[in-house]
């Protein structure tokens, strides 16, 4: 293995490490075999990460230390996402004669991450996940912090459950082999941990997003492990998202609702999606005087220096103020019919749980996409 960095996230009895580094995939099973309670698991990944060779190499390497493996296969995509997918993995799973020490392993991005972990969520009532992260939006969020779950035709993400993985390998070779249009959507969620609670962090990403985006090994690891200690240190303050952690749906509220209208579909990236979101947190917390108008400039020249998109108006897709109202209408985070936004006083001073009233929001979304 290469240079490899180690992170604990405290949760008592929950704990688990985060490794990053390269070379963990084909060490898999020599990482993974002290933590298995069965020497059998079910292994859940993507056509692409098949066709890559990358699930090859985990299986090689579980075989090599006597873990037993069955590889459930699945189409790359959002839509793979579903209840209908669930369903299917959920019935073909049980067939196995799996047992409660049986170990669910995720090779894949978010949605294989979160798919596998709602699998393992309730399977049974609990099986053990480990998480193995091959796209850098799940290798710095959606594979740390136990948020797992699928999508509805109501909204993203609304049915799911608390998981904690027992292990996340966070492989940041297979990093080159991803689209840069992939790397580019997961970096959005690099830079909300800067935008959140670390200004210092915002600022050597405006030095070093471009060379992360075009494979600096050095950058890369340094913006993973960073974003992971930074998302862990408010999960172990907040597991379940009752106070703190509602810090990390910074430019969620917006862009789970443009995914929604958009269809999951390759029209707009989670990670892109994300960045549209941060930039209208930001000018909605202007608009009420919250924030300086250079910080937002900021965040916006340097989200199109790493060419992701700053504005709905681009869409294909007719985005209207009242159909992003509708949408977020049925998110998660809605409250007494409210949708509760993050909100900013500027760079690395997110705050969250503000309630706008649809006149004011209507207003704004109107100036936003007209």
């Amino acid at each position: 293995m290469n240079e490899v960095e180690e992170l604990v996230v405290d949760l008592g009895e929950r704990s688990y490490q985060i490794l990053v580094g390269g070379g963990l995939i084909e060490n898999g099973g020599t990482l993974i075999k002290p933590l298995i309670r069965h020497q059998h698991s079910i292994v859940i990944t993507d056509q692409h990460l098949k066709n890559s060779g990358h699930l090859d190499a985990l299986t090689s390497s579980l075989g090599n230390v006597g873990i037993e493996h069955h590889p459930f296969v699945l189409p790359p995509g959002e839509q793979t996402k579903s209840l209908e997918m669930f369903a299917e993995l959920a019935d073909g799973i049980l067939q196995l004669g799996i047992e409660r020490g049986t170990s669910i392993i995720a090779l894949g991005g978010g949605v294989i991450g979160d798919l596998a972990g709602f699998l393992g969520a309730t399977l049974l009532r609990g099986l053990d996940v480990i998480q193995l992260p091959t796209t850098l939006l799940a290798q710095v969020d959606s594979s740390v912090g136990g948020k797992t779950g699928i999508n509805s035709t109501h909204g993203k993400n609304l049915i799911g459950s608390f998981h904690q993985p027992k292990l996340v390998l966070a492989d940041i070779g297979v990093l080159d082999s991803l689209p840069a249009r992939q790397l580019r959507a997961g970096y959005a969620e690099v830079l909300k941990y800067g935008l959140i609670n670390r200004p210092g962090f915002f600022d050597w990403l405006e030095q070093k997003g471009q060379a992360i985006i075009a494979g600096d090994t050095d950058a890369r690891r340094y913006a993973v492990i960073e974003s992971c200690r930074a998302k862990a240190e408010i999960v172990e303050e907040d597991e379940r998202e009752s106070g703190r952690r509602a810090l990390l749906n910074l430019g969620h509220t917006f862009g789970h609702a443009l995914e929604t209208m958009t269809g999951y579909g390759q029209e707009l990236l989670h990670g892109e999606a994300v960045a549209i979101g941060m930039v209208l947190a930001f000018k909605l917390s202007a608009s009420r005087g919250h924030c300086p108008q250079d910080d937002v400039h900021r965040v916006v020249n340097h989200l199109k220096t790493v060419d992701l998109p700053t504005s709905a108006r681009t869409l294909q897709t007719e985005i209207t103020a009242d159909a992003v109202i509708a949408a977020m209408s049925r998110d998660k985070k809605v409250e007494a019919g409210t949708p509760r936004f993050v909100l900013t006083e500027g760079i690395g001073r997110a705050f969250a749980g503000v309630q706008i009233e649809r006149a004011e929001l209507e207003a704004f979304l109107q100036s936003e996409l007209d």
